[in-house]
């Protein structure tokens, strides 16, 4: 029970992922669908920058002093900067993707006067 209680931010992330993916597949406005994919994505987000990051750890950035000799470098004393980058290009992909979304939605709406999907679907019949 303490593993499970302890672990809370993964039971936060999953219960974001959970919210995001039934406003994905139960809903059917168009918008609370990209508003859906938005939460599932900024939730893989969070998890990704949660597991890079380490107690006691400092940035990867090795000084060499004056004169003083190189010395070994032990990786488990740095913070890997890679998962904080890519969820950096992760987020302006969700932007992106957002806009481009929001752009379709509008063009929609002005064809089929309604952002409901059912109605959409029936107005093609």
């Amino acid at each position: 029970m303490e593993f499970i209680i302890s672990k809370y931010n993964y039971w936060v992330y999953i219960a974001l992922m959970m919210i995001g993916f039934y406003a994905m597949i139960g809903k059917k406005n168009l918008v609370k669908k990209i508003v859906g994919l938005n939460i599932f994505q900024t939730s893989i987000i969070l998890y990704f920058i949660s597991t890079a990051a380490k107690k006691g750890a400092t940035i990867p950035i090795i000084a060499h002093g004056n004169g003083e000799a190189i010395h070994a470098v032990h990786a488990a004393q740095y913070v890997n900067p890679l998962p904080h980058v890519l969820m950096l290009t992760a987020i302006v992909v969700m932007v992106s993707t957002f806009g481009v979304a929001l752009a379709f939605i509008i063009r929609i709406h002005r064809a089929y006067g309604t952002l409901e999907e059912d109605e959409i679907l029936a107005k093609e019949e």
